[in-house]
């Protein structure tokens, strides 16, 4: 799996880049602190940064010069400037691309994965995942089975996702609790059971009778061959 690192102090697009590149497969953190940009690409060592220009101290061209002096990390730059000089003095610095803001998801997922395949010979995955007739579709967060089709909430979603994801390994209750918690939501030990049970009953709702089975005392498993 790919990480992807983010450098953007706008809190809001920050974390809308964060949860789409989740959604499509990618693993994806922020940068803590924009005083140190080239020490945490270094200690994080991503596959790839998206740079925006405008950042607190200094500015996104100063940060690619002086990852450019340990890495060839590739770098999208993400600035609201249209001004072709901007442009210029991005690719001038060491960036690969760039893309201006206000910009399609979409488009800015097609400029990393071409990025990504130029780079490590990446393929793209597939946008869903599948166990024993469940489809879960990582990009718009729906469960097919059966000929049906249900939504599902945020944390419904990320436990489905990482349950599927390590098919046939029990997932400790602490990694998901872990994958749950944001800045927006602390998940603790009640809250996962509450999502899990609810989950369940769409599951079943659905003819996905006992799909994820509880191993006492460690976690959840979705075993490909049905109950253990």
């Amino acid at each position: 799996m790919y990480n992807i690192l983010i450098v953007e102090d706008d809190n809001t697009i920050a974390s809308l880049l964060k949860e789409n590149l989740m959604k499509w497969g990618f693993q994806a953190e922020g940068v803590k602190d924009f005083n140190r940009v080239a020490e945490e690409v270094l200690d994080k060592k991503p596959h790839l940064v998206l740079l925006d220009i405008s950042l607190p101290f200094y500015n996104g061209f100063y940060w690619c010069s002086e990852i450019r002096k340990n890495s060839k990390v590739p770098i999208i730059f993400l600035t609201s400037h249209t001004e072709n000089l901007d442009l210029v003095m991005a690719m001038n610095m060491g960036g690969d691309d760039y893309i201006t803001k206000p910009f399609s998801m979409d488009v800015l997922i097609v400029k990393i994965q071409a990025l990504l395949r130029r780079t490590y010979d990446y393929y793209v995955e597939s946008r869903t995942l599948e166990v024993r007739g469940a489809s879960l579709d990582l990009l718009d967060t729906s469960l097919k089975a059966a000929g049906k089709e249900i939504e599902l909430t945020k944390n419904e979603f990320k436990i489905l996702k990482l349950l599927m994801e390590n098919k046939n390994r029990v997932v400790l209750r602490e990694e998901i609790m872990e994958a749950l918690w944001d800045s927006e939501c602390f998940v603790d030990d009640n809250t996962l059971t509450v999502n899990v049970n609810r989950l369940r009953k769409k599951l079943e709702d659905m003819g996905l009778k006992e799909f994820i089975q509880t191993k006492k005392g460690m976690g959840y498993l979705i075993h490909d061959e049905g109950i253990l």
